[in-house]
């Protein structure tokens, strides 16, 4: 009986043990993305765009994202932020090179925004609401939704005949936070109606 028990004891602590170090791995790359329907849980991938995922983390810690609108959302297309001053035209300052991959732009896929040249990325990326081949191996994959894309589907779009997907009073980030750092600050509420 004793035995028994011991051998429980032990398989049930190897499993605990197990599980904590997967859940480590999945978190340290994993992002919460609060909009005002809910939580969208993104899936950093590192393996594909180190350096942008890399930048991404630490704007994230900075909050740099937190109240940022989504100025750029097009019905069927994607949905688009991360200017600090709303217009699509700012990021953060500092530039990221291009991190081009074979991986399809497909629904739930976060990609970095870019001008012209490859090597213009900062702050701004987008999600997909579907699959967009023209993007693929032009624009560098650094995420994907692995939950709440439902969410994703409620930001406001722009308006029929909009210049560029630009949005009126657009819809904003109410929080970005890494999930390993989650436990270090309260969790987003929706703010106040003013």
């Amino acid at each position: 009986m004793r035995l028994t028990r011991f051998f429980v004891t032990l398989l049930a602590g190897i499993f605990v043990a197990k599980t904590s170090m997967a859940a480590d791995q999945i978190t340290d790359n994993t992002l919460y993305l609060d909009l005002k329907d809910g939580r969208v849980v993104i899936e950093m991938l590192p393996n594909l765009a180190p350096k942008h995922v890399a930048r991404i983390k630490e704007l994230v810690r900075a909050k740099f994202y937190d109240g940022l609108v989504w100025h750029r959302v097009m019905e069927g297309f994607m949905a688009q932020t991360g200017d600090p001053t709303g217009t699509g035209m700012s990021g953060s300052g500092q530039k990221i090179a291009a991190e081009f991959t074979s991986t399809p732009f497909e629904r739930g896929i976060v990609g970095m925004a870019r001008a012209n040249d490859p090597n213009s990325g900062d702050s701004q990326f987008f999600i997909m609401f579907a699959s967009s081949p023209s993007l693929n191996g032009s624009y560098t994959v650094w995420g994907k939704v692995t939950s709440g894309m439902e969410f994703v589907d409620k930001i406001k779009k722009a308006s029929a005949g909009s210049a560029g997907g630009q949005v009126t009073d657009p819809d904003k980030i109410i929080s970005m936070r890494m999930a390993a750092d989650d436990n270090k600050v309260p969790e987003a509420k929706t703010p106040e109606a003013k």
